[in-house]
């Protein structure tokens, strides 16, 4: 059965809804502190910034500490309500998504670390420039992610699935021509590494924006679309919508 925003404030108890709410609030402020430590550990990359790098390493404290907290709430929901159907599947998609979000910052974690170590060894000469275009790309499949969360849109969160295909291919060109850069250069290779590192945290990230966006489906059409191609999810939640609006009709 698919559900919508209000389906969660409907409950008899106005405890429960609250509770409801609380972890949905939270989730979504841990995202914006996760989105915002992605975007600053790639400024901090790219600007050479390495007080910057730092601050990203101690967000990532906090980032784990929100996810504990999350958890905790989430498990006294799962105990004290024993919540069924979409508010089973509301605080599952939660427990599910922060521990998505605890990873990606640990991929921007890595990313600043990566700053700290160039600053010693020296800059990179190339990947900086695929370093930022794919940092912005997968920053704003998290954010759109998040906003699908959000509003419960499953239109959203279906085309940051489409985006994840795009993220690999850039991925892997900006890695093929940084391979070759070092097959020319060989005196490079300890820092433009440090480089094709962060790229692979990058890629990680889209990752994780992936499967939050697979989250906000099973949320809302109740449809585990994990390991399913967007084509086909597509086609799945087409078909609910018809059977929707026969039963409707009836």
């Amino acid at each position: 059965m698919k559900i919508d925003q209000e389906a969660h404030t409907s409950h008899i108890s106005q405890k429960f809804n609250e509770e409801l709410e609380e972890i949905r609030s939270q989730l979504l402020e841990m995202g914006g502190l996760v989105e915002k430590q992605v975007q600053d550990a790639v400024d901090s990359l790219v600007d050479g910034d390495t007080r910057l790098a730092s601050e990203v390493r101690k967000t990532d404290k906090t980032v784990n500490q929100l996810q504990l907290e999350i958890d905790e709430v989430c498990t006294h929901i799962l105990a004290r309500r024993q919540p069924a159907a979409s508010d089973l599947r509301l605080v599952l998609a939660v427990i599910r998504a922060t521990s998505d979000l605890e990873r990606i910052g640990d991929e921007a974690s890595k990313i600043a670390k990566a700053t700290l170590r160039l600053a010693e060894e020296g800059t990179s000469p190339r990947g900086y420039i695929e370093a930022r275009h794919l940092g912005n790309h997968v920053r704003q499949m998290v954010k759109d992610a998040l906003n699908a969360f959000a509003r419960f849109d499953t239109p959203q969160a279906l085309a940051v699935l489409r985006e994840d295909d795009k993220v690999d291919l850039e991925y892997r060109s900006a890695t093929r021509a940084l391979i070759t850069f070092m097959m020319e250069d060989p005196r490079s290779i300890s820092q433009v590494m440090n480089i094709m590192w962060v790229l692979r945290s990058l890629e990680r990230v889209g990752d994780h924006a992936s499967n939050l966006a697979e989250y906000v489906i099973y949320l809302v059409e109740g449809e585990d679309v994990r390991y399913t191609k967007p084509d086909k999810i597509e086609q799945v939640l087409q078909h609910d919508d018809e059977e929707d609006q026969k039963g409707s009709s009836t």
